[in-house]
């Protein structure tokens, strides 16, 4: 009897596990259907059918769309976008580690590939919101955010640490904030920079040379303090650096007010056009200038102007070691090859300048290394293009100007520069842009004023920047602009550039080269008309645009009203709200333009989704 009564206990609590269990799991079914925090999806088909239904593919879009969830008020259906994992709030799609070991790609670790862009196919792409970390701030302002911003919207300091002795950056309570020291000017960005324009006998010690340098590169920047100390003197710089061991330096440089762009000189070339910068800067970048034939400083060689500089501060500019004094060698004789000559040197930093002419190229021996590039070669060709180890020697008309021909700052910015005769573009055309685009930023900021202060904007987009008019037009203004021009349209940031402006190439088909919560304005003129001519979705360029802008920052949409009314009916899901409209204009084509303003809301995640206004 005693065995029986046992027996029947067991089956009891048996029973009693299995009911409790299946609470447990109905639980976890019902808030994995409710919750978005958690949800991570890869290709979803119903989003893809929303951007197909507009780029003029199958009309089920809508009918698909239910699967992923749909709101409906009135006439208009707002589409349900999933929010990503609290652990994605960093993520940069075309740069994502984690997917080049699942989709195990075979890189050359030598060749720095893996810090290139390797974008996700369709179907692998995260088809969800990015959230902001915990406990995220709106950004302190320019011109405090140089020195200081919230740890919490970057929650690493283990830079504090590692490059405590070289004043980078320390963290003091609830902020991060910037001595603007660096690996190589332990005492100040500012005090390395007066003393490269010393040994440049420029005027006053200022390395703008009266307005005639405006542009820089700055190769393996850290934390952009060089570029952040640049900006007193008139002087923009394209910080770049990867996502590599120090993978939070680019984003504490943006999270500042700096310009900059995540990028590395690996295999490809920087997305940027032939003679672009006065002035390339590296400062212990830990680049081998020397591997294969010197391929990486011939890639400097194409972005410098005629007459530009390199400044290289490292051990071999000045060790007395024997692998020091090798690699001085080696690379002294490859500079003098490539007709480059020692401006100045002193103490741990020497600087070398690019020929005016091509004489010095017309002179070399026969067979001499590395080789001019060959006349069929596109030197302005980037995305996704290989890095050449060539020489790219000046056209005739280059050879003949002895230099840029352009304008000192800040008079460069509304000169019409020589390289417009490239897209035969007159000076009356470059004029008439000029000054369609003031008019029509001052309506922008007409619109915005109810919702800005002066110094509300700091990091501006323009996704499709065209001749750069828009970024000119803010030249009052306390900002400065990431100009991107297409990848598959005519190469007009050349001319940004020669504006003394700056930018980048790239496809909207495909994720920026940046980190969320990046930007604080995106202009996005006919980007999406672009798009519906492309075989891309626009649900897919919605999405990447709410990851690089800010909570609270702005979205300037000006295109054809089937766009706006696109856009309209994503608002809800995508937790942005409508700040102002504006007239129809009509463009060049004889086609209506509407101006639609929109702003994202500060949203955060816990356990459960939540929004906050």
């Amino acid at each position: 009897m005693s065995r029986g009564k046992g027996d029947g206990d067991q089956k009891k609590r048996l029973v009693t596990w299995i009911v409790v269990l299946g609470i447990i799991c109905g639980c976890v079914y019902l808030y994995s259907r409710n919750s978005g925090t958690s949800a991570l999806e890869y290709g979803s088909k119903s989003l893809r059918k929303l951007g197909s239904s507009y780029l003029g593919g199958d009309d089920d879009g809508d009918e698909a769309s239910s699967k992923s969830g749909e709101e409906v008020q009135g006439d208009v259906i707002l589409k349900s976008i999933p929010v990503c994992d609290d652990r994605h709030s960093e993520l940069i799609p075309c740069l994502d580690r984690n997917l080049i070991y699942q989709t195990r790609l075979k890189l050359d670790l030598s060749l720095m590939e893996h810090y290139e862009r390797h974008c996700p196919v369709p179907e692998r792409r995260f088809n969800c919101l990015i959230p902001p970390p915990p406990g995220y701030k709106v950004p302190i302002k320019w011109p405090k955010s140089r020195d200081e911003v919230w740890k919490v919207n970057i929650p690493h300091t283990h830079l504090a640490s590692e490059k405590s002795d070289q004043n980078w950056m320390v963290v003091k309570g609830n902020k991060i904030s910037f001595p603007g020291g660096g690996t190589h000017f332990h005492y100040g960005a500012d005090k390395y920079i007066a003393s490269i324009a010393n040994m440049l006998n420029f005027s006053n010690n200022i390395l703008n040379n009266e307005g005639r340098l405006r542009t820089v590169l700055d190769v393996g920047c850290g934390v952009a303090s060089f570029g952040g100390y640049l900006l007193s003197s008139d002087i923009i710089s394209m910080s770049l650096a990867p996502n590599d061991v120090h993978q939070n330096q680019i984003q504490f440089a943006l999270e500042r007010g700096i310009p900059a762009y995540l990028g590395v000189l690996g295999t490809k070339r920087l997305p940027y056009p032939s003679r672009s910068f006065e002035f390339a800067h590296c400062s212990r970048c830990r680049i081998d200038w020397l591997q294969r034939d010197g391929i990486l400083l011939l890639e400097l060689d194409r972005l410098l102007r005629p007459g530009g500089y390199f400044a290289y501060s490292s051990p071999e500019a000045y060790a007395q070691d024997e692998e020091d004094l090798r690699i001085w060698r080696e690379m002294s004789a490859l500079v003098e090859r490539m007709c480059w000559k020692i401006a100045a040197k002193r103490n741990q930093t020497v600087i070398w300048v690019k020929p005016l002419t091509n004489d010095c190229y017309m002179e070399r021996e026969p067979g001499t290394q590395p080789p001019l590039c060959k006349s069929d070669d596109d030197p302005d060709a980037v995305w996704g293009v290989p890095m050449k180890a060539c020489i790219t020697p000046y056209s005739d008309q280059q050879h003949k100007a002895k230099g840029s021909g352009l304008a000192p700052w800040p008079a460069r910015l509304t000169t019409p520069p020589p390289r417009l005769a490239d897209f035969g573009y007159s000076a009356e055309m470059f004029e008439k842009d000029t000054e369609g685009w003031q008019h029509r930023v001052e309506n922008y900021w007409n619109l915005l004023s109810p919702k800005i202060q002066p110094d509300t904007l700091r990091n501006l987009m323009d996704m499709k920047a065209n001749l750069g008019s828009f970024a000119a037009a803010l030249k009052s203004k306390d900002v400065w602009v990431m100009n991107v021009v297409p990848e598959d349209g005519p190469n007009t940031l050349k001319i940004i550039y020669d504006r003394g402006l700056m930018g980048s190439v790239h496809s909207w088909c495909e994720s920026y080269s940046t980190y969320p919560r990046t930007y604080d304005l995106l202009h996005a003129w006919t980007v999406f008309s672009d798009i519906a001519k492309k075989d891309c979705s626009a649900v897919d360029l919605l999405i990447e645009m709410d990851r690089i802008l800010r909570p609270t920052g702005f979205i300037i949409i000006r295109d054809n009203p089937s766009v706006v009314e696109f856009i309209k009916k994503h608002m809800s899901a995508l937790h942005w709200e409508a700040v102002a409209t504006g007239d129809a204009e009509e463009n060049e084509q004889g086609e209506d333009e509407v101006v639609f303003i929109v702003q994202k809301k500060m949203w955060l995640t816990s356990k459960s989704f939540s929004v906050t206004e």
